[in-house]
């Protein structure tokens, strides 16, 4: 009965956070434009999908990821693994990473674009191993990040410095980077912020704060996703650079 009760609360959330965007779709399409909605049933079936989906996507979280990411952090930082957490934290980061959609349709666009472009030979196997290349280098720089973040939550570092650091390093690289890569770089740093890889990092930062004495969740369990967009920019405009 629980489950029911949980279920219909996520569904009518879902509703009510896509209210404003069908509002502003069918204002602008019937006032603006004044137009009808083409394919109106199409278009009412698929909105009925999106909430739907959107709805069992949010009860997965609450109901599972949200909770072993916790419960492992937590289980880690009681144990004093502290070899095993980083291990763990950058399998982590690479593993959602790499199964982001997000990442898959820009690293696959990025490189047909590339090969329109010239950067690369226009066939088959180029084109794969490039998208393969950025990938790979994005899922590894989330790790990375991850490894990074968690050590900073352990260690108490302050965030702001290490951001203002790692953008610093953006505007540099960005001066040496070739031009072709510059915007995949930026693109790849907000991919990885997408539906899989934030509830389980977040999970992640918000169950180690908590379970290490002197952590605050709320100052030192969030910050792990601003690492986590930051250095995929530099790891790419470096692999372009090599590819170059």
């Amino acid at each position: 009965m629980q489950t029911v009760l949980a279920l219909s609360r996520a569904l009518l959330s879902s509703l009510r956070d896509l209210l404003p965007i069908i509002c502003v779709i069918g204002f602008f399409q019937l006032v603006v434009l004044q137009e009808p909605l083409p394919n109106l049933i199409q278009i009412l079936v698929g909105l009925i999908l999106v909430v739907l989906g959107l709805t069992f996507f949010v009860f997965g979280l609450e109901m599972g990821l949200f909770p072993i990411g916790e419960s492992m952090a937590q289980s880690f930082a009681r144990k004093g693994s502290f070899v095993w957490l980083l291990i763990f934290s950058f399998c982590l980061g690479f593993g959602t990473t790499i199964a982001e959609p997000a990442l898959t349709a820009v690293a696959q666009e990025a490189a047909e674009v590339a090969a329109e472009g010239g950067v690369i030979a226009s066939h088959l196997e180029s084109m794969q191993s490039y998208a393969n290349g950025l990938r790979l280098t994005v899922a590894i720089s989330v790790g990375l990040a991850i490894v990074i973040g968690v050590v900073r939550i352990i260690k108490g570092w302050p965030i702001h410095i290490m951001i203002i650091g790692g953008y610093i390093g953006v505007v540099v690289l960005t001066g040496f980077a070739p031009e072709t890569i510059i915007g995949i770089a930026y693109d790849s740093g907000g991919v990885t912020t997408s539906t899989i890889t934030v509830p389980l990092v977040t999970a992640l930062g918000v169950g180690l704060a908590s379970a290490i004495k002197g952590r605050n969740p709320m100052i030192d369990g969030f910050g792990l996703i601003a690492f986590a967009s930051l250095l995929p920019m530099m790891f790419v405009m470096i692999y372009g650079m090599v590819v170059s």
